[in-house]
């Protein structure tokens, strides 16, 4: 299998990295592998299409998202 090498990695995204593969209890390559086994089979243009399928049924229901901020001061104030 053929490698890749990143150069210039900031320390930041270095460490965000590590730190996401310690929580899921994996090695760095392991979890870098699985990033981009991810996002190379995330077809875009396929979730778009079922966001905005979504989006027409809840229209077309006539249904509407309420105002939270209400009660988020609320919450807030307790």
């Amino acid at each position: 299998m053929p490698d890749i090498l990143i150069r210039n990695i900031d320390e930041e995204t270095l460490n965000a990295l590590k730190k996401r593969a310690s929580d899921n209890n994996h090695s760095l390559q392991s979890e870098l592998h699985k990033m981009i086994r991810s996002y190379t089979h995330t077809d875009l243009s396929e979730f778009r299409d079922l966001v905005r399928e979504v989006q027409d049924e809840y229209i077309a229901a006539n249904k509407t998202l309420s105002d939270s901020t209400e009660l988020i001061k609320s919450d807030r104030e307790r």
